[in-house]
């Protein structure tokens, strides 16, 4: 409800993800950051660690990537799981992306690519019976476990 009902800032929000505040601090959801892509947390996760990882460049098209930037976006995929597997020990993960409005896609315009830690018995089902989602940790807490997996 806190996204639905708060005001939305114009342009991509992936775009706005520079690895600062503006201030010259990390960004509070900027994992890594690399020459051609980057890795966050989800604002508005279904589970404790969702992460997002999307290239630099606004692309909207899979098939708009060029060689060196699929190997970089697979090679922050692997580094995000093994970062999810050493801060949170989780029993599985959901991974993939949305391309186009009609497919689930938030964000049409800029590919990115969700990485959801599982646990058994985790309350995923949660927001389509419940319309709730139960997170047992704050945002603010994910980023400071995770971060220094990341370093």
């Amino acid at each position: 409800m806190e996204y639905i009902l708060s005001e939305q800032e114009e342009g991509c929000f992936l775009c706005r993800q520079d690895g600062s505040d503006g201030k010259g601090e990390p960004a509070p959801r900027t994992l890594l950051r690399s020459e051609l892509a980057f890795v966050i947390l989800n604002g508005y996760p279904y589970n404790p660690g969702h992460l997002l990882v999307a290239p630099n460049r606004h692309v909207a098209e899979l098939e708009a990537l060029d060689g060196p930037e699929l190997t970089e976006i697979s090679r922050l995929l692997q580094r995000s799981i093994g970062a999810l597997k050493e801060a949170s020990r989780p029993d599985g993960f959901n991974l993939g992306m949305n391309l186009g409005r009609v497919a689930g896609a938030g964000v049409p315009e800029h590919l990115h690519w969700h990485v959801v830690p599982r646990w058994s018995g985790d309350t995923n089902f949660m927001p389509i019976v419940g319309r709730t989602r139960v997170l047992p940790e704050l945002l603010a807490d994910t980023y400071a476990r995770l971060k220094p997996h990341f370093a």
